[in-house]
Parts: C-alpha cells; structure tokens; sequence
C-alpha cells in the first residue's frame, strides 16, 4: 500500500549445533516485532564452515570453552529461555541440517516449525539427536513423520542442496554461526543484532 515502508530482508545463517544460534533464534521474534524484518532461514554445515575457513569451535580452546558456557547462560537468563549445555557436544548436526536445506526446497512452511523442534532438542532440553531413536521421537513429538526424515536426508539432491548453501555461505565471506545479511551487508554472532536493525532502519 501507498505510504507503507518495504518490508527488508534478513538472512540469518545458522546450524543447530551452534548454541550462539540457538540463542539468536530465541531473540528472533522480539527482533521481528521491532523491526518489522522478515527473517529469511539460511541452514549451513558448520563443521564445513569451519574446515573451509580455518575456524574452530569455542570449546576447543579450554579458557575460550568455559567462558562461553557462562556467556551462553547470561545470554539465555536476559531472554528468559532454557538454556543447557548438550553433554553431547559436539553435536552431530548433518542430519538435523540436511533436513532444514530439505525443508527449505520442499516445504518451507515447515522449516520454522522444524528448526524450533531441533534447536529445543539440542539446547533447551538436550538429548543425543545422533541417535535414531531419541530422534524419532523428537520429530514425532513436534509433528514429523520420522519415516519421512530419515527419507529426506538420504536424498542427492538434498545432500547437494546443504552443500551448495554451505559454500554460498562460504563464499560470501561467513566464517561461524550465527551470521546475518542485510543486503551485502554481514554480521556476525548473536551480539549483533542491534547492527542488523540498525542496518535495516538505515535501508
């Protein structure tokens, strides 16, 4: 309508073993109210993110590992969401991401709904997604058929479609999760969501 300003996009790249981006979805309505952004899902390998680029988890550096257990927990207590640190981590998120690309091609009313599930079952109530069955019984419990999952991630063309976004990702400069894009324009980590809404309001 006349007078009304463009809705502006925001691409947020991430993977659900990455607890920065568990927490940067968790932020992501209250960003959306704000903001009025809609919020396009970028799911990525991070663990291929990592490789190409030199970079490694937080926990592989002892000191950097503890203190970003305790930064997690302050980020989770200001939203107000359960936060626990997987016991299984690293956690084994290739199936959990073919998915989410699987989604993405195939029915992205779904991916919302499904990244939510996923991020719950690794960082809000942590539970070893790398088993079958523990996993079967989180899809079924958000609305999946589990059949169906364990189908999707099998697929080429789902295997391609994760590949190829995780070397867009790459390939536009991103290094770890989360990462934001307002246009060209890259943010990286859960602490910058301010910039991206600043990016936004700037058009």
């Amino acid at each position: 309508m006349i007078g009304q300003p463009p809705v502006r996009r925001v691409e947020f790249w991430f993977d659900v073993g990455s607890a920065y981006s568990y927490i940067a979805w968790r932020a992501l309505p209250g960003f959306v109210e704000r903001t009025g952004a809609r919020v396009v899902l970028r799911p990525m390998l991070l663990g291929g993110v990592f490789k190409a680029t030199g970079n490694r988890s937080p926990v592989e550096v002892a000191a950097k590992g503890r203190w970003a257990e305790t930064d997690l927990a302050q980020w989770a207590a200001r939203l107000g969401v359960p936060f626990s640190f997987n016991p299984w981590f690293p956690v084994k998120s290739l199936g959990l991401m073919r998915a989410a690309a699987g989604l993405r091609l195939r029915d992205p009313d779904a991916l919302a709904r499904f990244v939510d599930a996923a991020f719950d079952a690794v960082w809000a109530k942590p539970c070893n997604v790398a088993d079958p069955a523990v996993l079967a019984t989180v899809l079924s419990a958000a609305g999946f058929d589990p059949e169906a999952f364990f189908a999707l991630i099998e697929e080429a063309s789902v295997k391609e479609a994760l590949k190829r976004d995780t070397d867009e990702a790459i390939a536009r400069g991103v290094f770890g999760a989360p990462t934001f894009f307002v246009g060209d324009r890259m943010f990286f980590g859960q602490d910058r969501m301010d910039f991206v809404a600043e990016a936004l309001a700037a058009g």
